[in-house]
């Protein structure tokens, strides 16, 4: 009797100690415009009881029975402090004032909700707001998320003018990017000079470099998930900019009776109006156009409709015109179960296409890549120590890699089509957030993810399996001649992968101002971009893992040390990596990838590694902020003969990969002088890019024939260059309710001529060898007007 007593008041006083326990829940907004605030903290004040809000402004926070402060605190935005008794739960939903004397601010300014970012296990994160983006000085006045990205450590570019990017010493290919949940597969404007995206609709943007979150998957290096506004949802806006190149204008405003809100965002150059004045028959150019509406339906049910659209144009006389662009579109549900689950479902549409019309020879080339994605994601908070993610997702990719028509009859070319190729890619995940002690938090995670390469198509065979052989006679790769086909029916499998990808990141805070942070990371990546550039172009080919290529498979550690000095004034983020991808693609000598049906004859499957130091110091508050910006790190790839025989690539050594920087650093700074007056600065150096340069020459049948040095053994100049930037805002009238300011900036401003390249060649007069230095930039100096009413 006494033991079931006993027993009885266990199980009641643990009843009792369960429902001690409640929730907090609701939704963060601006209170000028009524944007959700993705990121923003939210905890109890005196405890280690906290929590972020998620990419739609929600949260959830579970603590015991009792009497608290809640502190909400978000970056430019002024911190709330509201006294709660948690006695059931509560639904709270907020709306922050902007503050104007923190916006130049980099990080959030409340002391408690430091300890917060100190303890999350999530790191290798690069995060900038579009206001932060704005303030910097840019090529041409073109504000840039894509070069802004790349003033921050562990990220380069592919040279001058291009804006692709590298991270930790991966290909262009392994970054994965995301507007609104739709992959984007050529996220640049006028061949690379400036990016896709529109600062003006951009909300967030984040850049996960290593400890990638388990939701994410397909892409060996980086995800750059960048997310666009909602909306106004309290007044009309237009906001928009007149540039060098190009001008912005941008509407928003409520919809439905104040049950939802809009924003539509356009942007086009005028390069062909002022060519088209000149009499010039050459054409440049590009717009864009961003959309985004919402609906509540109810306070649990929230639609989402998203989509952008991309061209360019660029005409060469009448020689050729060449066309490509991005289309895509993302309809979303976000539905809450209740205080602690919340969901979201997403059905995306995404497509890049690419045209090159040669007028002299009657070519009409045709090539796109589109895919149709479903996914479904939930979020649910367990309680003040467990919160676990999970889901599902499914895309189905459709490759046309190239088609050729003949302009006209008379031209005489006859059509052809490359292979269409098609492929499903499907994953689950689960990923739960541990908070372990006051001290230490974990974050496990699990992915499997599954690729089907599907017919409709017929591919060679080849003697041993082998499209590529080794001729020991001439020292070289040569194509493998087909002995026989096989043909795959519509929808059959041409070869199948699964992979599991496990995730781990843990956070051991040593006090109130300093953590250590651990992580690793695997992803397998299933999608190969075929090029042998040192940045992509719009000619480049798609191609999915199949029969002779594999998916890569990376593997990433990272270990940092943050610390935050004098009351949160300055920062310091420092961290190591070391990262290696099996079955990375190179390419034979002389290999020919335009219109090629049979890539597999043009390359052997090699591997790669990185690894590197990065440190971050920021300066977060006062009248002068910014960040300096190191990175110390080496890639390289190898490539042995394998099975084909011989010794491989570069005798089967490990070489520096076209993008290997073994020293960046960068500056970025703003300084406030006065309501009126606004000053940013950028400095950036880099290591020269690696590049094969002939090394002798031989002489044969009267002909100069050169010989190279090993692969990638040599660099171009090291890169650098200094940005100024002056911001005037113009004395406010009252009774004008127009807001303006002009951005006076130089871009390179000691005249720097940074070699893109270097070219060999021989003087046709004096029979004397020389070499070319190509710049693309010189100086820049350039205005912008920009308006908001």
């Amino acid at each position: 009797m006494n033991k079931s007593l006993i027993f009885a008041a266990l199980i009641m006083s643990w009843l009792g100690f369960a429902q001690e326990k409640y929730t907090i829940s609701g939704t963060l907004k601006d209170q000028a415009n009524g944007e959700t605030l993705l990121g923003a903290t939210i905890l109890l004040k005196g405890t280690t009881i906290g929590t972020t809000t998620n990419e739609y402004g929600f949260y959830s926070l579970t603590a015991p029975k009792g009497n608290y402060t809640l502190v909400i605190s978000y970056l430019g935005y002024a911190t709330i402090e509201k006294e709660i008794v948690l006695n059931e739960n509560v639904k709270l939903n907020s709306e922050l004032v902007e503050d104007a004397g923190q916006l130049q601010e980099v990080v959030i300014n409340a002391e408690e909700s430091k300890k917060v970012n100190l303890r999350a296990p999530q790191m290798s994160v690069a995060k900038l707001s579009s206001q932060t983006i704005k303030q910097m000085p840019a090529v041409m006045g073109e504000v840039d998320v894509i070069k802004s990205l790349q003033l921050l450590p562990g990220v380069t570019n592919a040279g001058e003018g291009a804006s692709g990017f590298n991270v930790r010493g991966g290909a262009e290919d392994q970054n994965l990017v995301l507007l609104d949940e739709a992959i984007i597969y050529n996220a640049s404007h006028l061949f690379g000079f400036f990016s896709v995206f529109n600062v003006d609709a951009i909300k967030d943007i984040k850049l996960y470099k290593g400890g990638i979150p388990a939701r994410f998957g397909g892409r060996a290096s980086s995800v750059l998930d960048i997310r666009q506004k909602d909306g106004n949802s309290k007044d009309f806006k237009i906001s928009g900019g007149i540039g060098a190149i190009s001008s912005r204008l941008t509407m928003e405003g409520p919809t439905f009776k104040d049950k939802g809100s809009f924003i539509l965002a356009g942007r086009a150059s005028y390069a062909n109006i002022f060519l088209a004045l000149a009499n010039n028959s050459n054409r440049a150019g590009f717009y864009d156009l961003n959309l985004k509406t919402n609906y509540q339906i109810d306070d649990k049910n929230k639609l989402y409709l998203s989509g952008y659209f991309g061209n360019d144009i660029f005409k060469l006389s009448n020689f050729f015109t060449n066309s490509y662009g991005n289309l895509s579109g993302n309809l979303r549900w976000n539905h809450i179960f209740n205080d602690k689950l919340f969901s979201n479902l997403s059905l995306i549409y995404s497509r890049y296409n690419y045209n090159l019309e040669i007028n002299s020879d009657g070519i009409d080339w045709k090539s796109d890549i589109s895919n149709y994605n479903l996914k479904y994601d939930l979020g649910y908070y367990l309680n003040d120590k467990l919160k676990f993610d999970f889901g599902v997702s499914g895309i189905y990719y459709n490759f046309n890699p190239g088609q050729l028509n003949p302009l006209n009859e008379s031209s005489g070319i006859n059509p052809m089509k490359l292979d269409d190729k098609f492929a499903l890619e499907a994953g689950a995940y689960a990923s739960l957030e541990h908070k372990i002690s006051d001290k230490i938090t974990a974050q496990y995670g699990l992915r499997y993810s599954y690729f089907n390469r599907l017919g409709k198509q017929t591919l060679n065979n080849y003697a041993n399996n082998l499209p590529v052989v080794y001729n020991t006679q001439l020292d070289i790769y040569e194509r493998a001649d087909p002995i026989n086909e096989t043909e795959y029916g519509n929808g059959k499998s041409i070869a199948n992968f699964g992979n599991f990808e496990p995730r781990f990141a843990l956070s051991y805070q040593l006090n109130e101002k300093s953590s250590f942070k651990v992580s690793f990371n695997r992803i397998a990546q299933y999608l190969h971009l075929i090029s042998n550039t040192t940045s992509a172009t719009p000619l480049d080919v798609w191609a999915p893992s199949g029969k002779f290529l594999k998916p890569q498979i990376a593997d990433q550690f990272a270990v940092g040390y943050f610390r935050n000095f004098k009351n949160n004034m300055f920062s310091i983020e420092s961290e190591a990596y070391y990262k290696t991808i099996d079955n990375r693609v190179d390419y034979i000598d002389g290999a020919d990838l335009i219109a090629q049906n049979t890539i597999e004859t043009e390359i052997l499957i090699g591997e790669s590694r990185a690894y590197g130091f990065e440190l971050l110091l920021r300066k977060n508050k006062g009248d002068f902020t910014g960040w300096l910006a190191y990175t110390l790190s080496k890639s390289e790839q190898r490539t042995p003969g394998g099975t084909a025989g011989g010794l491989g690539i570069n005798n089967g050594n490990w070489y520096n990969t076209s993008f290997d920087r073994t020293h960046d650093v960068s500056f970025t700074g703003s300084y406030e002088l006065n309501d009126k007056w606004r000053f940013g600065t950028n400095f950036a150096f880099q290591t020269g890019r690696p590049v094969t340069y002939p090394n002798g020459q031989f002489q044969y049948n009267e002909l100069s024939i050169a010989t190279y040095s090993e692969r990638n053994a040599d660099r171009l100049p090291a890169y650098h260059r200094l940005d100024l930037s002056a911001t005037l805002i113009p004395r406010k009238n009252k009774n004008r309710k127009c807001q303006a300011e002009w951005v006076f900036s130089i871009y390179n401003v000691y005249n720097r001529k940074n070699a893109a390249s270097i070219t060999f060649g021989q003087n046709t007069t004096t029979g004397v060898n020389e070499a070319t230095r190509t710049a693309i930039f010189g100086i820049i100096p350039s205005i912008s007007y920009n308006f908001k009413f």
